[in-house]
């Protein structure tokens, strides 16, 4: 079972921003995690969220031309404070977003379910979710699916912190032998 997400907004927000992610170019690697979610659970919408302080971003997303929303309009904002999964089987029966914008308007939102992205950290920074027009449920298995693709979100976001990590720490390593080397050339 999955442990409550840390609840520090500004450390949270602080830890996707060192992830460098927000804004960036689509990826074939996320989108196909995207697909992936959307063929395995039989929705017309699987996005890969990323929220920000005001916004939710689309890092991912399939049949749905919309980059972000607000975040204030968001499932992910709910999703992201669960442990686990979250589902949504008809949006227009429950309280929390029966007069969503997104529910009564474009895309016209019905279904959801969306599996936290949450950082070794202990910080969910968005959700892997699929999205229906239409009330629905999710099997076990199609849920058990949406939570492992999930972790292999976050198994490339880490990567790439750590790629970046890494690059840094080289140049900076070389900036030190260079200078060290000119040190030594001056001292001659």
């Amino acid at each position: 079972m999955a442990s409550q997400p840390k609840t520090n907004e500004a450390a949270r927000l602080e830890v996707l921003h060192q992830f460098e992610v927000l804004d960036t170019d689509p990826e074939q690697t996320f989108d196909d995690i995207a697909r992936l979610a959307a063929y395995i659970c039989h929705t017309p919408i699987a996005i890969i969220t990323l929220l920000d302080a005001h916004r939710q971003w689309f890092k991912a997303r399939v049949g749905l031309s919309l980059e972000e929303t607000a975040r204030d309009v968001s499932f992910c904002a709910h999703a992201i404070k669960q442990p686990g999964p979250m589902v949504v089987r008809d949006a227009l029966d429950d309280e929390r977003f029966r007069d969503n914008p997104l529910v009564r308007a474009d895309p016209y939102i019905r279904f959801y379910a969306g599996s936290p992205l949450t950082t070794v950290e202990g910080f969910s920074l968005g959700t892997l979710c699929v999205i229906d027009r239409y009330p629905r449920e999710i099997t076990p298995e199609q849920l058990a699916a949406l939570r492992v693709l999930s972790q292999q979100v976050m198994t490339q976001l880490e990567l790439r912190r750590t790629i970046r990590f890494l690059t840094r720490s080289v140049s900076e390593a070389k900036r030190t032998v260079n200078d060290l080397e000119q040190r030594l050339k001056n001292e001659k």
